[in-house]
């Protein structure tokens, strides 16, 4: 785990001896940029390690469990090694200012357990979905550096990495392409099937997600009711309902010439508690996305708080900061708190 500690803060290193307000390349919709202070910056992600190393578990590895027996359902195999890259920083579009380490081509899916330490375990777990538009996962700022914020409030991260990019075979505007909701459904049956065995309450299992992660979390949250393949074996017996949503940033949620749910999406009655977070100004996902999904769960009486933040673009994950969205994990923390996921409200 150390070891890991130092190898991200010598990636950092080599991030800034890059700084360049011409550093970037022309961007997709879900690339996410540098914007910020360095050297704070460097200090608050050091934080968010040591809290994820914990004293009593300072030498654990995170364990990394394979989703399915054998090749993945409608898995063709076809799209090549998978590849970790760098980003492409831009400051007009993201919160974050250093070059981060996104993952392409899965053709396995697996999930990584990240335990908090033993004094702070609260026998909760989430499911961590990383964005990147269905095209790359955001591997290190969605999904590790979450797992570490997951860590210190007492909560097993247990990181997705879900079947991207979309295949030729997906039908064009389907979101989410069908694999990657396989693949998370088979997630949650797993996670909750091996509760007993990694120490997991079996009815505080939540989901995040972040941008196109976090329209896979809802898509999750809300299709519990069927899943999306043929049940292959007895972890398919068990239920792929999270008992609790945080979908961040989210795309996808919206239509694009109506204020309405996108088309797929829908909140079936037993659809579990949501927290949404988004900054006001994103220019990759606009807050609309995430306020018409708040306002269709509010219509269904689910239970949901919605956050959003002036002035904040895409790509802020959960890192500390000068803009007020730097704040809004402690908030979701709160929020699980008080809706019983993290145990009892402190006085």
């Amino acid at each position: 785990m150390l070891q890991k500690a130092d190898e991200f803060l010598l990636a950092l290193d080599g991030a800034a001896s890059q700084r360049n307000p011409n550093h970037g390349r022309p961007m997709t919709p879900d690339d996410q940029a540098p914007q910020g202070t360095m050297m704070k910056r460097y200090v608050a992600i050091l934080a968010i390690l040591l809290c994820m190393t914990g004293s009593s578990r300072l030498t654990d590895e995170p364990r990394v469990v394979e989703l399915w027996p054998d090749k993945a359902p409608e898995e063709p195999g076809t799209i090549g090694e998978e590849k970790t890259f760098p980003s492409k920083p831009n400051k007009e579009r993201s919160e974050t200012n250093e070059v981060t380490r996104l993952i392409t081509n899965v053709t396995k899916p697996t999930i990584t357990i990240y335990r908090p330490a033993k004094e702070k375990d609260t026998g909760a777990a989430m499911l961590i979905c990383p964005g990147g538009g269905y095209h790359n996962l955001w591997w290190q700022l969605e999904g590790e550096e979450v797992a570490a914020w997951l860590n210190s409030i007492g909560v097993t991260g247990i990181l997705l990495k879900y079947r991207v990019p979309r295949r030729p075979d997906d039908a064009k505007g389907e979101y989410p392409a069908r694999r990657p909701l396989q693949d998370a459904q088979r997630a949650v049956s797993l996670v909750r099937s091996k509760a007993k065995e990694w120490g997991i309450d079996p009815k505080r299992i939540g989901i995040v997600g972040f941008s196109a992660g976090g329209h896979l979390a809802i898509a999750t949250a809300t299709s519990f009711e069927k899943r999306t393949y043929e049940p292959i074996d007895d972890i398919d017996k068990v239920s792929c309902r999270p008992d609790f949503a945080v979908p961040v940033y989210s795309g996808y949620l919206k239509s694009e010439d109506k204020d309405e749910l996108a088309a797929g999406l829908r909140v079936p009655a037993g659809t579990p508690p949501v927290f949404l977070a988004h900054g006001s100004a994103d220019p990759v996902s606009p807050p609309e996305h995430s306020v018409i999904m708040y306002l269709a769960l509010r219509r269904a009486g689910i239970p949901t708080e919605l956050h959003v933040y002036g002035g904040a673009l895409h790509g802020f994950g959960v890192r500390p900061g000068s803009n007020p969205c730097g704040t809004w994990t402690r908030s979701c923390a709160d929020w699980m708190r008080h809706q019983g996921f993290l145990g009892a409200t402190p006085p």
